[in-house]
């Protein structure tokens, strides 16, 4: 089908993994991004990439050697404290590594991802600054689609992808289903250049992530690959917490103060540290998601992948692995049946009733290992598996 139009909307990890494995097999396509420009926005934290997830499209995607310069096996490394703070598992310690099977995701910083993966397209591929409001049926063409950007119309699109992410605007066309509030508030703060200015919260997050589970709280650690760590202090709280619970989040100093006092007073004193040291940023984020199982029904042409597709919470880190999945797996549809419209678009339905299964079975992953987390035991019972793993390479 040599006129056949694609729009991918969104240039995050799926949108634009499923570009570069599009264009690889010759078939063009647009992404209309809403950012101006790539280094618009924070683009967030570490993540691992899978080796049955984020790095098989990769390597579909001829990009695993760049990945692999990018990333920081270290990065694996986790550690568990309890909220008194007795160290309950330590990979930063000899002899505490996980067996080859269970040491695979090797992190990457979200931003080199993503300049990774832009890199890689053909020039002219994202248009950037486009704010999508609705798709639109044709009122022309029959079986093609509309795009009602802010800055206008772009007509007569075969197929039309929703890459954008946990409002999408693509979603609202097949469903009315929209994320809803997990109950989980994260505190996300920053501490910069660590090894230079806080060497002791360097030493005592480690290589990797330091975790504190406990019953309605935690405190989860990452580091990242610029020298920076990033403290995400969470709490079970009603969806109006950050407004109602009386601590102002615009004074940054105060407000660690106070979340220390009121929700973390009664842990070990190196945890109450972390907080207060990771003083170069303070985000308030709420957790949000889909309900598990969500399904639309098929319209021909026009699906989602990733977060418009089944947005969960960050506690079994498969999200990105998840998006870049969708986005191999589509593409093997596109590429397979591109001069067949009919074959295609039964295809594109076979893809997403597949893609449907897979994210129930990671959501409720998902789900569960939230209510661990944010449990008594949570940071014990974590613990336990992890020590089962090294047990078993012994």
């Amino acid at each position: 089908m040599p006129n056949l139009r694609i729009a991918i909307i969104g240039a995050g990890p799926a949108g634009l993994t499923l570009a570069r494995l599009l264009q690889i097999n010759n078939i063009p396509c647009t992404i209309f991004e809403l950012d101006a420009s790539p280094n618009e926005r924070d683009q967030g934290g570490t993540i691992d990439l899978h080796l049955r997830g984020g790095q098989l499209a990769l390597r579909e995607a001829g990009l695993i050697d760049e990945f692999k310069r990018h990333s920081r096996p270290e990065g694996e490394a986790m550690k568990l404290v309890k909220s008194d703070g007795t160290v309950l598992f330590d990979e930063n310690v000899t002899g505490n590594s996980r067996p080859a099977e269970y040491s695979d995701r090797p992190e990457i910083d979200r931003v080199k991802l993503r300049r990774m993966l832009l890199d890689s397209l053909q020039p002219g591929t994202v248009i950037w600054n486009k704010k999508l409001r609705s798709v639109e049926k044709s009122s022309t063409t029959t079986a093609k689609y509309d795009l009602h950007f802010v800055s206008g119309v772009e007509e007569g699109f075969d197929i039309v992808v929703g890459a954008d992410g946990a409002w999408s605007k693509v979603r609202s066309f097949l469903t009315e289903k929209q994320p809803f509030y997990s109950g989980i508030t994260a505190i996300e703060l920053w501490a910069l250049e660590v090894d230079e200015r806080k060497p002791w919260l360097a030493e005592f997050v480690g290589k990797g992530s330091c975790f504190m589970f406990d019953e309605g709280r935690a405190l989860m650690c990452q580091r990242n690959g610029d020298n920076s760590i990033r403290v995400y202090a969470a709490v079970r709280q009603p969806e109006t917490w950050l407004n109602d619970c009386g601590i102002d989040w615009s004074n940054p100093d105060d407000a660690r103060k106070e979340l220390i006092e009121r929700y973390f007073a009664d842990c070990g004193e190196d945890l109450k540290r972390v907080i207060s040291e990771s003083n170069d940023q303070v985000i308030p984020r709420l957790a949000w998601m889909l309900p598990i199982g969500m399904k639309w029904d098929a319209c021909p042409g026009v699906t989602l992948l990733g977060d418009g597709a089944h947005l969960m919470t960050p506690f079994a880190g498969v999200g990105v692995n998840l998006a870049m999945i969708d986005a191999l797996k589509l593409a093997k549809v596109l590429v397979g049946y591109a001069g067949e419209k009919e074959k295609l678009l039964a295809a594109m339905r076979e893809f997403e009733a597949e893609m449907f299964e897979r994210a129930e079975q990671y959501a409720r992953k998902t789900w569960d290992n939230m209510q661990s987390h944010f449990s008594a035991n949570g940071g014990e019972e974590r613990a336990q598996i992890l020590k089962g793993h090294v047990t078993k390479s012994q």
